[in-house]
Parts: structure tokens; C-alpha cells; sequence
């Protein structure tokens, strides 16, 4: 405590400007952890802010008080995350730290170690999203940074803190001289296909579509409106009814949970017989943190690192931790594994035993009327769903037997519901059938000619097995909200639909959405996409079709080399002289130089401008330098920032022809 009492104390300004850049590094993380751990670690942070406002808090806390506010933290950490380990559960105990360091805020040391601590935040936000928002936010808080450690020295020396304008303008071009090298660095360091080091992964997985679909589990994913996938067609894009875009496919029923079936793994696909036209286009698929991808249904070969099981199921080599872009083509099946294996029938009919007895009473009842029609009891399957049953979100959990509660109690419900009890009817009818789930539609993004996805398009559909035709795709969703798929609202407003003829709110709103979601598309293509591959063919517009590692590395030494010697000149330039008034006077007396009107060494102030105002008569300088000695000598130096500003803006009056100095 002795010793803490020497370090210098703390003014206002400083503790201020320490704690605003705390909470401008801590936005940025905050906004990629959950919604409920943001908000206890924004409170938490808020309060201590608000207590060590005026005054700093008593120091040490009484370790019951330290204890508690850590374990708080800990508990909010476990209770959103869980106990696994992950880059997320690392980024969020290190907001959680931060939200409560400002309570060690008294002397000049500790407001520089908070600065310090607080830039890890926006860095550590990197490691979760890499977006243009988390950029600038990012770029706010080293700016907020680089003030506070000015206002640190002004008041560590006891000097004068500058104007504000000043301060930010020192700051700019701060950043403006680190910005070549760090574009250099960007550019042209040299990279691997795959880290030196593994970044580990999230505990807590992005939302997405998963190998599981569960009673409950996609109501969170269907009210997300986040971009999934992003896909540009090179020619003619389908129409909307062959918009499905296929992801893991579930066999799998223990009567409540659809589940992959692990024997389709690593298996090669069966052969397919695609139909005219095939589809080529390219995909950006965000970042999910599984293996399973999406492709148009359905692919006819896999891109490199992934490939194909055998339900034709797109899985990555690896995480999908990034943004990942991908190459494919598609084609509507017409025959699809016309052949099926005893095994794989056998598990697409299996049924647990002991669920949904209405439903099998049922199946069986049509399959004796049908007799060997297997496509006639798909139809009136159809025409079933289509003449009784309605769309809707808004329904109870299902309980032993979902199957029977859906078709014969609430006939109403979304796409789990309608995929996972058509494949129990059928199954119940000797139909091999089974679960897939994807994406359905998109919305065109008229600015960037692409198709964008998001997570509430999340759809679950179904294939029965036809003799002589194989898979087929149904899908009982369709039959009684075919809007949800083919017309949406978003659709309607795309084209500009409106009651009056003209632009209404929605559309606006949209077109602005559309147009800022092509900035982020954008921003992706730009940046996050920028791998070893397109850092290769960089200079492929002058004829260097590939950059070998050394080449990039021989480039990125010599612009270092100039970019640091730019930096040195600059700096060295700025230490002539750290007075901002002195500095703006010497200007002043270079303006008047260049006309053989300069100061001469042994004049004052005042009786330069008497000189010149004897030549050039009505010039302003007499009242200047009146003002600039009682700054300067007399300690009125309350209307600096005023006289910096006349300084800077005051320019030498027309007047007589002059010579050399007289």
C-alpha cells in the first residue's frame, strides 16, 4: 500500500477515457457470445464503471467481495457454455475478466495495465468472427486506446492536454503511417494451406443443421434470419420447386429421434442418373463448426477435401470453423440407386416397436387397398395432407407416439413434424423411406446476382424408394404450405409487390437489407476468402501467373523496408517540436518567410508583427501574437484551442511588394 501511494495519482480525464475504452474494446466480443452471458458481463462491467466513476474503489476489496465477483463470472461462463473447453468459453473468461478489472482502477499504472488488458478483447473477437463490423468496432477501441495512453502521458508529465481535435488527429495518423505494413503484411505474408497450430473449437457450436433432428430442435434455427449459404449460378438458376439444397440425410428412428445412419459413411455413392439441365455454381457456406455441407440436390461429384457417402450426403475433411467457398454441379435425379441393398431396406423400414399403433393400423389399411401400388399410397398420402392439414409453428411437444398425435389429433405443424410422420406412414405401408434435411428457396439479392440462404430456411423433407425410379424426393410440407418454399413475403417484396403499385416500408426495408448483405458478400470475397491459393495469383493481372513463398517473401521485405522507412521519416519529422502552440507558431513564421517577411532571431513576438503589419498594414498578426504571448508567457491559456485554430487558419494579407528582410 506504500508503495501504491507513491505511483502518480489519477485525474478524472484519465480514469474516464481508461474506462470508455474498456467498454469499446469489451462491444466487440460481447456481441459474439450468447445473449444472456453478454448481458451479465455488460451489467457487470456497467456497475463497477458507475462505482469507479468519480472516485476509485477502496483498495484491496475485501476478498469475500473479489471471490464472489469471480465466481459469478464462472457460473454465468458454465451455465450458458458448459464445461467443455473451446476458443469461445477462452474469449468469453476473458471478457469476463476485463468486465471486472476497472474495480483495480486507481493510479497511472493501473490505468495503463487496463488499456493493455483491453486490447487483447477486439483480438480476441477475431477468433470468432471476422466480419466488418468486429473490424471497425475493433479499430474504434485501438483508437480509444491510443487516447487514453495520450491523456496517461499528459498527465504522468503534468502538461496541458491538448485539443481533443488535436489528439484525434495524432491518432489518425498513428494508423494511417501502421497501415501500409499491416496491408504488406496481409498481402503478401506468406501462407499455408493449414495452421502451424490448431485453433480449437467452439464448445458451443454455431446454429446449423446437424446429423440429428429431435421433437422441439429446429424452432431455434427456423426463427434465426442469419445467412447460411450465399450460391451464384454460372447461366440459368433453377426454379424454386428444384431449390432444395440437401445436407445430412436420417435413417435412423428410435421413435422419437431421427438419426444418420453410420453404416452410409465413407461408403461411395450409387450410381445416378441426373437429368438436363445441370446447375454450376459456387457456394459460400458459413462457418458451422460440424463437417456436414449443403449442395443443390444433387451433386454429381465432390470438390476437393470433401466427399460423398453413400445418401449423398457433402462432408468437409474438416470443421468448418470459416467461411469456406466451394465449386459444384448438380443435376435432378431421375434414377437414384434403382438397386437397394437388403441391408439399407431393411433399415429404411425398420420401425421401433411399441409407437405410433394409429399410424400403423393405418398403412396397413392402404396397403391392402393399394395392393402392390406403392405410388398410389404415396399420392393419397398427398391428398391427404393437402385436403385436411394446415402450417403452423405453434405446437405442443409430441409425446410416446408423435406420429399418431400429428396425423390424427393436431393435423397442423412445420416440416419436422410432416417429414418425420410421412416417413412413419410409409414405412408402415412397406415403403423404404427416410428423413432429409437442407435448406429450401433463397432470396435472390438483385445488387450481387446471387442467391441468399438463411438458417430459417431450414427444411426437412422426404425420400421413398420407388421401384424402377429409386429415391425419390416428397416433400408433405409443400402440399399444404407450398408459399413457405416457392412465394414468400421476401419473395413478393423482391419483385416490389405492393398494394399501391409502389415502394412500401417493407420493400425499402429489404432492397437496404439486400444491399447490406452484399456488402458483407463483398467484404467475405474480399478479405476472409483471400487463402494461399488467390495469394499465389496475385500478380496474375501482370503476367505472374504464381508467387513462389520466396518471391512473397523477398516482396513483403522491401515494402517493410519502405513502409518503416516511411514511418521513421514521418516520426522524425513530428519530433521537432511536442508543443502544439509553439509548433502552430513556427508555421505561422514559415508562412511569412517564403514573402521575406520572417522573424528574426532576436525579435519578440511582439515586435515582429508590429514590423510586419508596417508593411502589410491590416494583417491581423499584431492581435495574434498579443494572444500568443499571453498564452505562452502569461499562463492564459484558457482559449487554447482557439487561438491553435486562428494559428493554423491565419494566411499572410495582400499587400506592398516587399524585399529582403529589412
Amino acid at each position: 500500500m506504500t508503495r501504491r501511494a507513491r505511483l502518480p495519482p489519477l485525474n478524472p480525464t484519465a480514469r474516464n477515457a481508461a474506462l470508455l475504452t474498456t467498454a469499446l474494446a469489451l462491444l466487440p466480443l460481447l456481441l459474439q457470445l450468447p445473449g444472456v452471458l453478454a448481458a451479465v458481463f455488460a451489467g457487470t462491467a456497467l456497475l463497477v464503471a458507475l462505482l469507479a466513476w468519480r472516485r476509485p474503489l477502496p483498495l484491496p476489496l475485501p476478498l469475500p467481495l473479489r471471490l464472489l465477483l469471480v465466481a459469478t463470472m464462472l457460473l454465468a461462463i458454465y451455465w450458458q457454455m458448459g464445461a467443455s473447453p473451446g476458443r469461445d468459453t477462452g474469449c468469453a473468461l476473458l471478457a469476463a475478466m476485463l468486465a471486472i478489472k476497472s474495480s483495480e482502477l486507481r493510479s497511472l499504472r493501473d490505468a495503463r495495465s487496463l488499456l493493455g488488458f483491453a486490447l487483447f478483447a477486439p483480438f480476441a473477437a477475431f477468433l470468432l468472427d471476422q466480419g466488418p463490423t468486429t473490424l471497425l468496432l475493433s479499430l474504434a477501441a485501438v483508437a480509444s486506446a491510443l487516447l487514453g495512453l495520450q491523456h496517461l502521458a499528459d498527465a504522468e508529465t503534468g502538461a496541458a492536454a491538448p485539443p481533443t481535435m488535436l489528439q484525434l488527429r495524432t491518432v489518425g495518423r498513428l494508423l494511417a503511417v501502421a497501415l501500409p505494413l499491416a496491408l504488406a503484411g496481409f498481402w503478401l505474408l506468406p501462407r499455408l494451406p493449414t495452421p502451424l497450430w490448431g485453433i480449437p473449437e467452439r464448445a458451443v457450436a454455431r446454429p446449423g443443421l446437424s446429423d440429428t433432428m429431435a421433437p422441439g430442435q429446429w424452432l431455434d434455427l427456423m426463427a434465426d434470419d442469419s445467412p447460411a449459404l450465399r450460391a451464384q449460378f454460372i447461366g440459368a438458376a433453377p426454379p424454386p420447386e428444384q431449390r432444395y439444397w440437401r445436407g445430412p440425410v436420417l435413417t435412423r428412428f428410435d421413435g422419437r429421434t431421427w438419426t444418420r445412419l453410420e453404416s452410409q459413411r465413407r461408403r461411395p455413392p450409387p450410381p445416378v442418373a441426373g437429368a438436363a439441365p445441370q446447375w454450376d455454381y459456387q457456394i459460400e457456406y458459413e462457418a458451422t463448426e460440424r463437417r456436414e455441407l449443403v449442395a443443390l440436390d444433387l451433386p454429381l461429384a465432390a470438390p476437393d477435401e470433401t466427399w460423398l457417402d453413400a445418401d449423398y450426403t457433402l462432408v468437409s475433411t474438416r470443421p468448418l470453423a470459416t467461411l469456406t467457398r466451394w465449386h459444384l454441379r448438380s443435376a435432378a435425379p431421375t434414377r437414384f440407386q434403382q438397386v437397394l441393398p437388403p441391408e439399407l431396406r431393411a433399415q429404411a423400414l425398420q420401425l421401433p416397436r411399441g409407437f405410433n399403433p394409429r399410424t400403423l393400423a393405418l398403412a396397413r389399411q392402404w396397403r391392402q387397398e393399394a395392393g402392390n401400388d406403392d405410388a398410389a399410397i404415396v399420392r393419397r398420402a398427398m391428398q391427404w395432407i393437402r385436403r385436411d392439414f394446415s402450417y403452423t409453428l405453434s405446437t405442443p411437444l409430441p409425446g410416446r407416439h408423435g406420429a399418431d398425435e400429428f396425423l390424427f389429433d393436431w393435423k397442423a405443424g412445420f416440416c419436422e413434424h410432416f417429414s418425420s410422420a410421412f416417413v412413419v406412414l410409409m414405412r408402415g405401408a412397406g415403403i423404404p423411406a427416410r428423413v432429409v434435411t437442407g435448406y429450401a428457396g433463397g432470396t435472390r439479392n438483385r445488387y450481387g446476382d446471387y442467391w441468399l440462404v438463411r438458417r430459417m430456411d431450414a427444411h426437412a423433407w422426404t425420400e421413398v424408394w420407388l421401384p424402377q425410379r429409386g429415391w425419390t424426393r416428397v416433400d408433405p410440407t409443400a402440399a399444404v404450405a407450398p408459399e413457405r418454399i416457392r412465394d414468400t413475403l421476401e419473395d413478393r417484396l423482391a419483385r416490389g409487390d405492393s398494394a399501391g403499385g409502389g415502394l412500401d416500408m417493407g420493400t425499402r426495408w429489404l432492397q437496404l437489407a439486400q444491399a447490406g448483405d452484399w456488402l458483407r458478400r463483398s467484404w467475405n470475397g474480399l478479405v476472409l476468402s483471400f487463402d494461399a491459393r488467390r495469394q499465389q495469383r496475385l500478380l496474375s493481372p501482370f503476367g505472374i501467373e504464381r508467387l513462389e513463398p520466396a518471391q512473397l517473401v523477398g516482396l513483403l521485405a522491401a515494402f517493410a523496408l519502405v513502409a518503416v522507412a516511411a514511418m521513421a521519416w514521418l516520426l522524425a519529422r513530428g519530433e521537432r517540436e511536442r508543443d502544439p502552440l509553439l509548433r502552430a507558431w513556427r508555421r505561422l513564421d514559415r508562412r511569412y518567410t517564403r514573402l521575406g517577411l520572417g522573424r528574426q532571431a532576436h525579435e519578440t513576438a511582439g515586435a515582429w508583427a508590429a514590423r510586419v503589419d508596417a508593411v502589410r498594414p491590416g494583417s491581423g498578426l499584431v492581435l495574434l501574437s498579443q494572444r500568443f504571448s499571453d498564452a505562452r508567457y502569461a499562463g492564459a491559456s484558457s482559449d487554447l484551442a482557439s487561438l491553435l485554430r486562428d494559428l493554423h487558419r491565419h494566411r499572410p494579407q495582400p499587400g506592398l511588394p516587399t524585399g529582403a528582410r529589412t
